[in-house]
């Protein structure tokens, strides 16, 4: 199969302006995920899409692959599928964000792994177990499957609700990291916005609504992303003490 992996990397952001670039270690954020990403060995090609052209300069000048798109784009499904018009021999397409600075190689080739064997899914992602003291915090999504490991449902709330209180049942939180097979990306990105999705502000439900299985894997990794200036401290810190100790 022929995986491309793509960076999707919006400047603007809310919280943390100028996101990408932000410094950790001594690189900008861009260029850790870029770094990490290359690790993986399923991957012919590593990609960062972005909307900015800071982004473009950074990324070549640490020697990355970059693509400017558009500024317009609703989401990052959407600068995903304008890169994967330029790659019409892709059969599968990972999209890993580019605030995941820690990104594990092994996830990106578990994820694409996916597709050999499971001929129905249009769609992969991946779930950690969650600890307690996220259960409450809605940015930690939960996600429940099916006994195949296809999702029945995403939410910010907690699910399953712990009915009975010695349930051993695991909560699961979903880690962001996608894979799609091209056809389905685009047509996926062409879909209309659905209730639940709008609801939850979550754009994996208008998969589900629309029909479409999403592969869950359960993983060990452990995903933090950066969407404020705390968490670029955290992974500022742990970067940090990985490089000393290395």
């Amino acid at each position: 199969m022929n995986i491309l992996c793509v960076i999707p990397a919006r400047y603007s952001s809310t919280r943390l302006p100028g996101k990408p670039l932000a410094v950790i270690a001594g690189k900008p954020m861009i260029q850790h995920v870029y770094e990490r990403a290359k690790l993986a060995k399923a991957p012919s090609r590593v990609i960062v899409a972005t909307d900015h052209d800071l982004v473009v300069k950074a990324v070549r000048e640490f020697g990355g692959e970059v693509i400017l798109t558009s500024p317009h784009h609703p989401s990052g499904t959407d600068r995903l599928a304008e890169v994967a018009e330029h790659f019409p021999t892709a059969d599968i397409i990972i999209n890993v964000q580019g605030d995941e600075p820690l990104i594990s190689p092994e996830v990106i080739d578990q994820l694409a792994a996916v597709f050999e064997t499971e001929q129905q899914a249009s769609m992969a992602t991946l779930m950690s177990e969650m600890e307690e003291q996220e259960y409450q915090i809605p940015s930690a999504v939960k996600v429940i499957t099916d006994l195949a490991g296809y999702a029945l449902y995403f939410s910010r709330s907690l699910i399953p609700y712990p009915r009975v209180r010695q349930s051993e049942q695991a909560v699961y939180k979903h880690i962001g990291i996608y894979a799609y097979r091209r056809e389905f990306l685009m047509k996926f990105a062409k879909l209309t916005p659905t209730p639940l999705e709008k609801t939850e502000s979550l754009e994996q439900l208008r998969a589900l609504e629309h029909g479409y299985k999403i592969k869950v894997i359960k993983t060990q990794f452990t995903s933090i992303g950066v969407d404020t200036p705390e968490d670029l401290e955290r992974v500022n810190m742990l970067l940090k003490q990985t490089n000393e100790g290395a």
